[in-house]
């Protein structure tokens, strides 16, 4: 079941950069958003098959990057690893867990990102910071 809620900002986002909601589209982004844990490609595609049977691994990655490109969601990379997919939008970093290959949303505390731009050399000015942390989970979690 698709959260209606997030329909009209996905139709209105793809037609702000010109383009339009299709079914693929409006699947993939509720997939991203029902279950907020990073999924590749791969994993997105597994998801979507239940509610699209006839969908292509090429129609998820166009339909990802899609997304990505209106802003909709965020592509994460951890070095070689494959792509990984965020809907979160909100200032925030990740933690990777090496052991478990999970990654989760770290909430960062308000004007820490200035902090961090404040940094750069005179002249500079950075539009975005990606902070990663990699590691593993002091004590299991569940």
């Amino acid at each position: 079941m698709r959260p209606t809620i997030h329909h009209e900002s996905l139709t209105q986002r793809l037609a702000d950069s010109g383009m339009r909601a299709t079914p693929q589209r409006e699947v993939v982004y509720s997939v991203l958003l029902t279950k907020r844990d990073h999924p590749t490609a791969d994993e997105v595609f597994a998801r979507v098959k239940g509610e699209l049977p006839t969908i292509s691994l090429a129609t998820v990655y166009n339909c990802l990057e899609t997304l990505v490109q209106c802003d909709l969601v965020r592509a994460v990379n951890f070095e070689r690893g494959p792509t990984r997919y965020c809907p979160n939008l909100a200032p925030h970093a990740h933690f990777h867990d090496v052991q478990t290959g999970r990654t989760h949303d770290v909430e960062l505390p308000p004007g820490l990102l200035d902090q961090v731009k404040s940094v750069l050399p005179a002249g500079f000015d950075a539009n975005s910071v990606e902070i990663i942390f990699r590691g593993k989970a002091a004590t299991p979690t569940s």
